[in-house]
């Protein structure tokens, strides 16, 4: 075949049998080598930034859930990518689970799902944000970051259950000497690392204000609780300048009926119909809202508290109770929720909760860092645990009743340290101010 006029060999050839043949080679030899040098004074100039594309959701396994309330950009150094962890899928992980019941000895009988018939399915998926990955938690990686510091997780049951999968996960890589009489159920826990001078504790504080329950006559509880929501715990609070890391939580506590005080007085009430002692339901967001807002302000008015004190608020996990509640309710899920079964049956108290901690937060995050007291972020888990009906004990545990609130270990609450030690590393990046 001839080559056309426009064929670069042919034009080559052409230009070799010219008389200006090496005259043309020297100049353009020159002008590249020209060119090299300039280049070479500033070698950014031959950078070119790939531009970050979010990953679409191709996994017809994996169950969709993106945030409608935009997350701040989470810290990070500049050459890494702002991803938000919470907005997300689930997909299938053949790799997972990080740990079993015969690989963690402290696990508790209730969350033991495998021992109770349940199978493993529930723990074949991993968390997905749709701008990142989110990296398999790492035992010697998170026991390396908090070497030497105190942590607490300050809360109800759910609290102790996230407690309870960072022993699981951590128990791949050391063993943790319980430092008081341990049970599955303890409202105070002590765990300590000899081999990282780590401490762990669990602080029962379930709606993080100070809180007592209401008797009859016969001295018997009554289920219904004094909220004295301008007043800390102190079970809690008294710990607090030995920490250096701090977990927060409440929420399932709040939804029932109980009474509510400021500076000592009566103020209102919540589910109480409006016909209990004369007082206005003020509704269950005024009450979460105020006793996230006394907790918050505490930590960061705390003067003999760690100068570099990291506070975590882990966001409200919903039950996936069917056809009934605690007493007569199920959950018999194979597989996560669709993103429409979450947004037509999740309750929508349970997004006000997540709203009001995400905003009170919010507030305090801004104020706390302008002032450099310390460092405040959220663990905003909410919308992932929505779609994990399928992860709870269920009636595999408790043989009264179905277990819809709490987390199968392992399970998807196992997300909730992959997000833990994610954001402790971006926070141990850049110098606290």
């Amino acid at each position: 075949m001839k080559a056309s006029i426009n064929d670069p060999i042919m034009e080559f050839k052409v230009l070799r049998n010219s008389p200006c043949s090496v005259l043309f080679l020297v100049l353009v030899v020159s002008s590249l080598s020209l060119l090299f040098i300039l280049l070479s004074s500033n070698p950014s100039a031959t950078i070119i930034e790939p531009k970050q594309q979010s990953i679409g959701n191709t996994d017809q396994n994996s169950s969709n859930f993106s945030s409608s309330i935009a997350q701040p950009p989470i810290d990070e150094d500049e050459d890494e990518v702002e991803c938000d962890l919470f907005a997300g899928r689930w997909v299938r992980d053949a790799a997972r689970p990080v740990y079993t019941n015969s690989t963690c000895t402290m696990m508790p009988s209730a969350r033991n799902c495998a021992a109770h018939g349940k199978g493993m399915q529930h723990a074949l998926w991993r968390w997905k944000p749709d701008g990142c990955e989110l990296q398999r938690f790492d035992p010697v990686d998170f026991l390396s970051t908090v070497r030497g510091k105190k942590m607490a997780f300050v809360g109800d049951s759910l609290a102790r259950n996230q407690m309870e999968s960072l022993l699981c996960l951590l128990s791949q890589a050391a063993t943790a000497t319980p430092e008081d009489a341990y049970n599955g159920y303890s409202k105070f826990q002590t765990w300590h690392y000899p081999s990282h001078d780590f401490t762990l504790l669990f602080i029962w504080a379930e709606f993080l204000v100070e809180a007592k329950e209401r008797t009859d006559a016969n001295g018997t509880g009554t289920d219904a609780f004094d909220l004295h929501l301008d007043r800390v715990s102190p079970v809690w609070a008294e710990k607090l300048p030995e920490l250096h890391y701090l977990i927060i939580s409440a929420g399932n506590w709040f939804i029932r009926k109980n009474y509510l005080y400021d500076d000592g007085n009566l103020i209102g009430c919540v589910l109480c119909n409006n016909n209990d002692e004369d007082v206005k339901d003020l509704g269950l967001g005024y009450a979460v809202r105020r006793a996230f807002r006394t907790s918050l302000e505490h930590i960061s008015r705390c003067r003999d508290c760690d100068d570099n004190l990291v506070t975590l608020l882990r966001t409200f996990s919903s039950n996936h109770f069917e056809d009934g509640g605690w007493f007569d309710g199920r959950c018999n899920r194979t597989e996560p929720l669709s993103e429409v079964e979450v947004r037509s049956a999740a309750p929508q108290r349970h997004w006000d909760f997540r709203t009001v901690q995400v905003e009170e937060m919010g507030r305090m995050k801004e104020g706390s860092e302008r002032e450099g007291k310390g460092r405040m972020e959220v663990l905003d888990v909410t919308k992932a645990m929505m779609l994990r009906a399928d992860g709870h004990p269920g009636a595999s545990s408790l043989a009264t009743r179905s277990d819809c609130l709490h987390w199968c270990l392992p399970g998807p609450v196992d997300m909730w340290n992959d997000v833990l030690l994610a954001t402790l590393k971006k926070k141990r990046k850049r110098p606290l101010l």
